[in-house]
C-alpha cells in the first residue's frame, strides 16, 4: 500500500472523505490544494502538516500563508501551484479531486511525473480524454476511477478472463432529485429544490449536475475512455436506491454488480489501496434495511444534458469538451440564479452541436473549445 499522497481538492467532498480514509488507514498527507476555502485548508494543514500547501485562488495566496506562517508548510497558489502538489516528488499517488476543466493540467503533469493517480474530477477525461489517455499509456502509470460508479465497474473487471469477454458497461443514476417529472414540471424549479439529492451529499456544483443528469452524461464520456468502450455498448438505468453502483455484462449475458451504501469512502479507499482490501470506516449494506431494488428507463427527452452528452462522445473529438465547458458556465449561472434550470441543456446541447469536428492534438485545444463554448453560454443566456 502506498505511504504518502497528495490531494488536489482537499477541502471538498471528496477531499474531506479522502482524509477520513487517510485517517483509517495511517497515511501520511504530502500535499493538499483548495480553491477559496482557506479556513478549512488552515485546519487542515495544522492537522496532517503536509510539505505543500495549494491556494488555486491567487487573491488569497497572501492571507493564506500569513495564517499558516507559524508552520513549517511551503504555501503556493494558482495552476502552477496545483502541479507542483499533482507533481509532489514525496507522492506515492496523486488524488485529483477539484472541480471542472481546472484538473487537466494537473492529471497530465502527474502522468508525465510517472505518478499514480486516483481520478474524482471526470472533467479531465471528459474533455483531454484522448490527451490523458496518451499521456498515461505513454509514462506507464496507473489510473484508478473515484467515481462510484467508474469504481464499480472497475471492481467487477476484476473477474474479466480476456477483454473480448465484455459486452457491456451499465451505469446506474439515482435520477437526482427530479426524477419522473416533465418538462412542464421542470420549469419553475429553484435552486434550492435541485440541490435537495435524495442519496448522496456532494458540492453544489455536482449535485446540480446529478439533478439536470448530466453528471450521468459526463460519466458515459468518461466511462468509455476509462474503459476502452464505444458509448452504444454504455447503458443507463435509473436506480433510486443507490445501492448497486454499476454493473458489467458479459458475452454470455452473466451481469456482475458492486453493491453498498451510498458512501464515497469505498471508492476511495479502493482506488488508494487497489489490489488490496482493508477494513474501511463505512458502515455495512443490509438489503433486508431496503427490502426492494428498482430500475427505470432514463429519459432523454426531458433531461437534455444527458442526451447531449451521449451524442458528443459519439462524435468523438472536441465535442465532449464543449459540452463540458458549456455545463460548468450554465451551471453556474443557474446556481447565481441567472438562468432557468431547463436553460442548462438547452444551453449545453446548443453549444456542443455547434463546436467544429476536430481532434485534440494538444491541450490548448481542449481549451480553445472550451473557451468557445463558455463564450456561447455567456452570450446566449
Amino acid at each position: 500500500m502506498i505511504k504518502n499522497i497528495s490531494i488536489l481538492g482537499s477541502t471538498g467532498s471528496i477531499g474531506t472523505q479522502a482524509l477520513d480514509v487517510c485517517d483509517n488507514l495511517s497515511l501520511n498527507v504530502s500535499a493538499l490544494t483548495a480553491n477559496t476555502n482557506i479556513n478549512k485548508l488552515e485546519e487542515q494543514v495544522r492537522v496532517y502538516k503536509p510539505a505543500l500547501a495549494v491556494v488555486f485562488d491567487e487573491s488569497k495566496y497572501s492571507e493564506f500563508k500569513s495564517n499558516i506562517a507559524d508552520t513549517d508548510t511551503k504555501v503556493s497558489c494558482g495552476m502552477e501551484g496545483l502541479i507542483e502538489a499533482a507533481t509532489f516528488s514525496e507522492a506515492d499517488l496523486v488524488l485529483n479531486s477539484v472541480v471542472g476543466m481546472v484538473g487537466l493540467k494537473p492529471t497530465i503533469a502527474a502522468a508525465e511525473a510517472r505518478k499514480n493517480i486516483a481520478l474524482a474530477n471526470k472533467e479531465t477525461l471528459v474533455a483531454g480524454g484522448s490527451l490523458v489517455m496518451k499521456a498515461v499509456r505513454d509514462n506507464g502509470v496507473k489510473l484508478y476511477p473515484v467515481d462510484s460508479e467508474h469504481s464499480a465497474i472497475f471492481q467487477c473487471l476484476q473477474g474479466c478472463p480476456e477483454d473480448k469477454a465484455l459486452k457491456r458497461l451499465i451505469l446506474t443514476a439515482s435520477g437526482g432529485p427530479f426524477f419522473g417529472k416533465s418538462t412542464e414540471e421542470l420549469k419553475n424549479v429553484t435552486v434550492e429544490q435541485a440541490l435537495n439529492h435524495p442519496n448522496w451529499d456532494m458540492g453544489a456544483k455536482i449535485t446540480i449536475d446529478s439533478a439536470t443528469m448530466m453528471n450521468k452524461g459526463l460519466e458515459i464520456i468518461e466511462a468509455s475512455w476509462l474503459f476502452d468502450m464505444p458509448a452504444d455498448k454504455i447503458d443507463v438505468v435509473v436506480h433510486r436506491e443507490s445501492v448497486i453502483h454499476s454493473m458489467i455484462e458479459y458475452v454470455d449475458n452473466s451481469v456482475l454488480a458492486q453493491l453498498g451504501v451510498p458512501d464515497m469512502r469505498i471508492p476511495i479507499q479502493y482506488a488508494i489501496t487497489y489490489p488490496k482490501r482493508y477494513e474501511s470506516p463505512v458502515s455495512r449494506l443490509s438489503l433486508t434495511d431496503y427490502g426492494k431494488l428498482t430500475f427505470f428507463e432514463p429519459d432523454y427527452e426531458t433531461f437534455k444534458c444527458l442526451r447531449a452528452c451521449k451524442e458528443a462522445i459519439a462524435r468523438g473529438g472536441l465535442y465532449a469538451a464543449a459540452a463540458n465547458g458549456a455545463n460548468e458556465v450554465a451551471n453556474k449561472l443557474f446556481r447565481e440564479r441567472k438562468i432557468s434550470f431547463l436553460e442548462i441543456g438547452d444551453l449545453v446541447e446548443a453549444a456542443m452541436l455547434r463546436q467544429d469536428n476536430i481532434e485534440a492534438e494538444c491541450v490548448e485545444d481542449v481549451l480553445e473549445a472550451d473557451r468557445r463554448a463558455r463564450e456561447f453560454v455567456l452570450n446566449n443566456r
